[in-house]
């Protein structure tokens, strides 16, 4: 090693004084941070521990630590509130509604992000349009579908209701991801002998899974935490109403269960941890492919 390279390394004293100001730069944000943090997630502890309380104990503090844990809350809420029967309900059309949006919006955004062809700027200027429109404006065109079609008062009828829209972010989120792969791939493919369809299923989609796990992840707490059109589609079928519709079971006419509530409100949650928890790498992923692109 050169003269010139021993004096360009940082000196023993230098080193340790980087060190020294990184720790205490890293000790004053975790300083700073874990109070935020703690006052962000309080509200969601606050659920869980009034979960395990009675009534009288939920208002008489902001403690987080039940003094005798009432786990017959769960059971109440999962029987007698019928939540068992709400939660399949809406296990059934968030699943099913999160197949069909992904496949709908995939192949648009496959369409828009590989192909040019006439008027494609004005169809995503409307996608883009109709986010400005408020759900509750569309309310009504869509419940006079749905009964046309025969299927008020199903499962089916909600899970179209909540797979219809634009889902304009979805559809951008593929249009601009598909749009940044390389072309060889899509041309060997076709040189190959496969079809159109083939192309997409097998070769374009799957090395869109960031893609896809995001909006996953997107629609199911969208469509899980739905109220308005569960609530609208199943007004006369009290059985196929889903976890959100079904938290008015606690609440009477003159009483309200806020710990059965708070209980039903828990076991909602619980689904919506554990997809993200299970493909959270491939949404950060797919989130940051959005930003670059």
């Amino acid at each position: 090693m050169s003269v010139a390279n021993l004096d360009a390394q940082p000196t023993p004293p230098r080193r340790r004084r980087r060190v020294r100001a990184s720790v205490l730069r890293a000790t004053i944000i975790s300083l700073i941070l874990i109070p935020i943090g703690l006052l962000w997630i309080y509200p969601l502890l606050w659920m869980v521990s009034a979960s395990l309380k009675t009534n009288a104990e939920i208002f008489g503090g902001l403690g987080l630590i039940p003094a005798d844990p009432q786990w017959q809350n769960y059971v109440r809420a999962w029987e007698q509130a019928r939540i068992g029967q709400y939660f399949l309900n809406t296990v059934i059309i968030t699943v099913s509604s999160v197949i069909l949006v992904i496949v709908v919006t995939s192949m648009i955004g496959y369409v828009l992000g590989r192909y040019a062809f006439p008027g494609k700027k004005a169809i995503i200027g409307i996608f883009v349009a109709t986010v400005f429109l408020p759900t509750g404006y569309t309310i009504i065109p869509v419940f006079e579908m749905v009964n046309r079609l025969g299927l008020a008062d199903t499962l089916w009828g909600v899970i179209l209701a909540q797979s219809g829209g634009a889902h304009v972010l979805y559809i951008l989120l593929f249009a601009g991801y598909f749009s940044q792969l390389p072309r060889e791939l899509e041309e060997a493919a076709i040189m190959d002998g496969a079809s159109f369809v083939r192309v997409f299923v097998q070769v374009m989609l799957p090395l869109a899974m960031p893609i896809v796990a995001t909006v996953i992840i997107l629609h199911f707490i969208n469509s899980w935490n739905d109220f308005l059109l569960p609530l609208v589609l199943t007004l006369s079928r009290p059985d196929l109403r889903t976890l959100a519709v079904g938290m008015y079971a606690f609440r009477g006419e003159f009483y309200v269960d806020w710990s059965g509530m708070a209980a039903a409100a828990s076991i909602s949650l619980l689904p919506v941890i554990l997809v993200f928890l299970f493909m959270q790498r491939y949404f950060v992923e797919g989130i940051a492919g959005a930003v670059k692109q």
